[in-house]
């Protein structure tokens, strides 16, 4: 998906009411970690949709937050900031849902793997030079 685009988070097969642990993370250009978590209780039927169930208190967040898991990725390195410089490139989203909550969760139950790029397919780049000007001018298909 496009980096500034909703991006819908689902986990289904899970037992009813079961609790689990969500994270995500992912590695800027640098190669330094960026994590949030969050601790949701899945609905009767197994299933949990972020943009229906609220994350409970303890994670990185609490509440109804459906790009929460996005918007609260935090640095390992303190003061560090999430810069994305090559903007061809996408930023390698990882997603684990972990058994149970508490300081340690339990196992991994499922993972996945999501690119958030930052252009569209055919759009061009192309870079502006004129004296001391220097720009990118990015042009839709």
């Amino acid at each position: 998906s496009l980096f500034d685009e909703p991006l819908a988070i689902a986990v289904q097969g899970l037992g009813p009411r079961q609790q689990v642990t969500l994270r995500t993370s992912l590695r800027d250009e640098t190669g330094e970690l960026f994590q949030a978590s969050a601790r949701y209780q899945a609905g009767d039927d197994g299933e949990l949709d972020l943009a229906r169930c609220p994350a409970l208190p303890g994670g990185s967040f609490s509440g109804l937050e459906p790009m929460g898991l996005l918007w609260a990725l935090q640095p390992q390195k303190p003061f560090w900031r999430l810069v994305k410089r090559d903007v061809q490139s996408p930023f390698l989203l990882q997603l684990e849902v972990l058994e149970g909550h508490g300081e340690r969760p339990g196992r991994l139950l499922a993972q996945a793997q999501h690119e958030r790029a930052f252009l569209r397919d055919g759009v061009r780049r192309v870079p502006v030079r004129d004296g001391r000007i220097r720009a990118t001018l990015f042009l839709p298909p």
